[in-house]
């Protein structure tokens, strides 16, 4: 990423309102953001763009966010950017299992506003 531009986004993600909402609000912050409404999607956004930080739910069609994370582990392009899993799923275990795979960081949906999502996207890009 340059310095003082902001992060691209992908937001793999299968709640429609949720993803348009979080793209209104990304952007309307002047952040470019593509969203994916699956697993396999988003698998598809990488191999067409490049981008600094990822946002996947867990709980999605074809691919859920775990497969989806521990491929793009195993991306050269993607192994050290921050990834962050959003997802309604609070189980330690699933915490675990994320951070195990590579995951940046793990947001419970209904723990963080759409703002504190962008201020976490933030902190780990910079």
């Amino acid at each position: 990423m340059k310095k003082n531009t902001k992060p691209s986004i992908l937001l793999i993600e299968d709640e429609e309102m949720l993803g348009s909402m979080y793209k209104t609000k990304f952007e309307k912050e002047g952040f470019a953001i593509e969203t994916a409404i699956d697993g396999e999607a988003g698998l598809e956004k990488v191999k067409t763009g490049k981008f600094d930080v990822v946002l996947i739910d867990i709980i999605m069609p074809k691919l859920d966010g775990f497969a989806v994370l521990k491929q793009l582990r195993a991306m050269d392009q993607y192994k050290d950017i921050p990834i962050l899993i959003l997802t309604n799923l609070s189980q330690e275990e699933d915490m675990s299992k994320g951070k195990t795979l590579g995951a940046t960081d793990y947001l419970v949906k209904a723990n963080f506003t759409p703002t504190q999502v962008l201020e976490k996207i933030q902190s780990v890009s910079k």
